[in-house]
């Protein structure tokens, strides 16, 4: 059978008008420090550049460098990537094309188109940055000595300015394609992992098995409603109904220590209490008087002064019981 018939695909026109963006995992220090992953931002008009290592391979990830480049540049058109499962939602391990992920949410939310390539050859211009990036990025590395994240990051903003400059190309179009943040695009929001709560009957919600008391003042159609918990990049934890952020504090755990203080065995070589049942006190035939709760001392059975009651034995009717009558017949 004939191979497909493939042709280079041209560049987009204007700056902004796609930008591809992939991960690349390499030994970027070469076993001499921290393990860390390199994603990139590449320009399909111009192959202007940006990147930055990450600990890993994670949406936060991803969402630090969209932030970045759009507080540089702007709002992209669109955003080319591949389908991994940060931006295409799986359900039993199979494309589920109705489902929502993090980040495609928030590429909804900013009004930036996401295309999702079918092989790497689709998005080669970022694929072939990641070639040079392992050849000369790691020599610089080496000389620099880097064994941390941090300063590979310082490193890279040295790079990235030269390397911008020597591999970038004049897009066939002057005009920049990217669009401002808006007065509603609040990226701190936006750039977040938001998860969905309902709201009890005493205003509280349980997340992360954490109990939260959502403080006054209080909305219509809060009481059993959704809210939305927004977890910010800066480690900063806000609570949104609607379009409204609500105050909250966190309820401390119950402390059980003190309702099982009773259950504790006596440490050894501490005196006991003189008011304390002792062991040859208890008995099992001891029940607890009258108005006390089981977890008080209790009085001996029989109360003092009064003698235990004798064993009954089987139960036998009187002489003239009538069990003992015969059955007479009617007449």
């Amino acid at each position: 059978r004939r191979d497909v018939h493939r042709q280079r695909r041209p560049r987009r026109a204007c700056f902004g008008e796609l930008v591809q963006m992939d991960t690349s995992l390499h030994a970027w220090t070469e076993g001499r420090g921290e393990e860390m992953v390199l994603i990139t931002m590449i320009d399909d008009a111009t192959s202007r550049l940006l990147a930055r290592f990450y600990p890993g391979d994670t949406v936060e990830a991803h969402f630090d460098l969209l932030g970045r480049w759009i507080q540089k540049h702007g709002r992209p058109l669109a955003l080319y990537t591949d389908r991994h499962g940060i931006f295409e939602a799986h359900k039993k391990g199979q494309p589920d094309y109705a489902g929502e992920t993090q980040f495609s949410r928030a590429l909804g939310e900013l009004s930036i188109e996401l295309i999702k390539a079918r092989s790497p050859q689709a998005k080669g211009r970022v694929e072939r940055s990641f070639g040079t990036a392992q050849d000369r990025w790691v020599k610089e590395m080496r000389l620099a000595k880097v064994k941390t994240i941090l300063a590979a990051n310082a490193l890279l903003e040295r790079l990235l300015p030269d390397h911008n400059r020597r591999f970038g190309v004049a897009p066939a179009q002057t005009a920049d394609a990217h669009r401002a943040v808006g007065k509603t695009h609040h990226l701190a929001a936006i750039l977040s992992v938001q998860e969905e709560r309902v709201v009890s009957n005493d205003y509280t919600i349980r997340f992360t098995n954490r109990l939260y008391q959502l403080d006054r003042p209080i909305y219509p159609g809060e009481r059993g409603g959704k809210v939305t918990i927004e977890l910010r990049l800066d480690g900063a934890m806000a609570i949104r109904f609607g379009s409204r952020y609500l105050q909250y504090h966190e309820i401390a755990a119950r402390d059980t220590a003190s309702s099982l203080a009773h259950l504790r065995p006596t440490p050894e070589g501490e005196a006991k209490r003189d008011d304390a049942p002792t062991k040859e006190a208890s008995s099992p035939g001891a029940k607890p008087t009258s108005g006390r709760s089981g977890r008080t001392p209790a009085e001996p059975y029989p109360p003092a002064g009064e003698k235990e009651p004798t064993k009954k034995g089987p139960y036998r009717p009187s002489a003239n019981h009538p069990w003992r009558k015969g059955f007479k017949k009617q007449a």
